[in-house]
């Protein structure tokens, strides 16, 4: 069976990759239910490539009912080894301008009311996020994006909200005394369940508006962004294009070991259900039960 080893999640305005030579679109059910959407499973360029529209065809998904386990879980079933997410954020800088694209390094979560772990249930995992991307796989969006022509910015902080509702003025303004570069709603909950799937993970944001913030600058709404996206929709394609040509097995990274001094419960405690379900993510530290 084909392992699609790379994996990319389209945000706002990227529902389907242009360059994927479609094999067929696939149904996963995973023991955290639904993805957003059946993976489009296909080839760019003869490498294989999963494909997953985030918020599903239409964008039928609030950023709060996304069912961030099952979209990683799934990936980790078909055999994604890195993950490239492409989002909308909206920037804190006055230098990171609409159509630019930032490769965060670091996220902060203002977030409520998500799930992201794939632990409990009997079992305890504490995975380091200290560094919550894979320094890898950002290097070559970064790269991948300056040699597709692109206003690329290296590292930064990604403040993810709760959404979704945009920022409020006063909000916005305290974001930037943080010293956070862009802001989103999606992306944290799935770097910490990639780290945890030990599936290298990396964000494409691609800036459409200056928030609320900027007094020059008219207030974020979703034409805004829907414009800035569209204009964008070509670079991404082209950025993917050029990642999913670099070695897979980049190196250098911890991301694939996640867990390999993560798991603190005693293998003999933990519930066999609980070891079946999380066979593809633990299978090969602990052993599971046959049936």
């Amino acid at each position: 069976m084909t392992e699609y080893t790379t994996g990319v999640i389209g945000g706002s305005g990227l529902y389907a990759m242009e360059a994927l030579d479609v094999h067929e679109e696939r149904r996963i059910t995973t023991p955290f239910g639904e993805p957003s959407d059946p993976f489009v499973l296909g080839e760019i360029e003869g490498r294989p490539v999963a494909f997953l529209a985030r918020h599903g065809k239409g964008h039928r998904l609030m950023p709060t009912e996304l069912n961030y386990r099952a979209n990683i879980f799934g990936m980790k079933l078909l055999g994604v080894k890195r993950i490239l997410a492409i989002s909308a954020v909206g920037s804190m800088k006055e230098a990171y301008a609409p159509t630019h694209v930032v490769v965060p390094d670091q996220f902060f979560d203002r977030t409520r009311h998500r799930t992201d772990t794939f632990f409990g249930d009997g079992i305890v995992a504490h995975v380091s996020l200290a560094d919550p991307v894979c320094h890898v796989l950002a290097a070559q969006l970064a790269d991948a994006t300056a040699a597709s022509g692109g206003t690329v910015h290296r590292g930064g902080t990604y403040v993810c909200m709760e959404g979704p509702q945009f920022s409020t003025r006063a909000e916005s303004k305290v974001y930037r005394q943080w010293g956070a570069d862009v802001i989103g709603m999606t992306n944290l909950q799935e770097a910490r369940l990639a780290r945890e799937a030990e599936i290298c993970y990396s964000t494409l944001a691609m800036v459409t508006d200056y928030d609320c913030w900027h007094e020059s600058e008219e207030d974020v709404t979703v034409e805004a962004v829907i414009a800035v996206l569209h204009q964008n929709a070509a670079l991404a394609q082209e950025v993917v294009k050029r990642v999913v040509r670099t070695d897979v097995d980049g190196g250098g990274c911890a991301c694939r070991s996640a867990l390999a001094t993560a798991l603190i419960t005693d293998p003999a405690t933990i519930p066999t259900a609980t070891l079946k379900r999380l066979a593809p993510i633990v299978g090969k530290y602990l052993e599971i039960p046959e049936d």
